[in-house]
């Protein structure tokens, strides 16, 4: 009788602790949070990671918590390090288990620098003088990562020369695009059509990263104005001579047609008036 009831005990503590289901890094821009689910009831959760060849670790604000999510930022500092982490289902703060190990579910390995996703890039363009050349400036990204100074570090501060940019551009009347990358921030389009608007759009772009994970989002779009052009900026002085020259003989034919009719009804007039018969002859 008492074997059944300790065995009836030890199911009902492994029930309480289901395992975490879908453990997941996410990583946008360098903030890293690892989720997981369901949601915890009368048990709790505690997070275990390590970097490659390393010893464990914890973090003070995932253990025994009721969230599904925690934030990794800071604990995976070498952004060129592969990690992973344990998601383990324990009792609540202040309840004991008899339990030696608790179920627990792993990640995939995630590693910062290959892994977390850049965002969309801000930019401004500026149209030259000559308006055959678009110049982009692009703002780089800042991270949730610090420096020493305690200051926002950007995409820049991390990747240096892996960071490249990829401007894509259109006129803004067609669909056919162009692309130009640039290891530098700021880039020109150059040979544009004088005048003409322009669409563009810029990506972050890291050739070193697997082919999946090169590109960052895509930005919003942004057109260059429009300039008015006048009529000698859009045809050449041989094409305005030859309209001019077909006007031109074209008025002429028509004040020759009305000459010749306006004759010809003189004419008529004329004639009428010499066959009327004279009165009392």
């Amino acid at each position: 009788m008492n074997v059944n009831k300790i065995h009836v005990s030890v199911c009902l503590c492994v029930e309480t602790f289901p395992r975490a289901q879908n453990v997941t890094w996410i990583s946008f821009n360098f903030k890293t949070l690892l989720t997981w689910s369901p949601k915890p009831t009368n048990y709790s959760y505690t997070v275990e990671f390590s970097q490659r060849g390393q010893n464990r670790e914890r973090t003070p604000l995932c253990i025994q918590t009721s969230n599904t999510e925690c934030d990794l930022t800071t604990a995976v500092s070498n952004l060129k390090g592969k990690y992973i982490a344990e998601v383990q289902s324990e009792p609540v703060r202040g309840v004991s288990s008899d339990l030696t190990e608790f179920p627990h579910t792993a990640s995939n390995w995630f590693c910062p620098f290959n892994d977390t996703i850049i965002g969309r890039p801000e930019f401004k363009i500026a149209v030259n003088e000559d308006q055959r050349t678009i110049t982009v400036h692009v703002k780089d990204i800042e991270t949730a990562l610090l420096n020493g100074q305690k200051q926002r570090q950007s995409i820049r501060d991390i990747f240096k020369d892996d960071l490249q940019y990829k401007v894509y551009y259109r006129k803004a009347k067609s669909s056919g695009k162009k692309d130009k990358v640039s290891m530098s921030s700021t880039i020109e389009l150059t040979g544009l059509d004088k005048g003409v608007s322009y669409c563009i759009n810029v990506q972050a772009y890291i050739p070193s990263r697997s082919v999946g994970k090169q590109y960052g989002e895509l930005s919003h779009v942004q057109c260059s104005p429009e300039e008015h052009k006048s009529i000698f900026d859009e045809y050449s002085l041989a094409v305005i001579a030859s309209a001019i020259l077909v006007i031109v003989v074209i008025i002429s034919v028509v004040i020759a047609v009305i000459l010749v009719c306006c004759k010809r009804q003189q004419r008529a007039k004329k004639r009428g008036t010499e066959r009327v018969p004279l009165k009392g002859v």
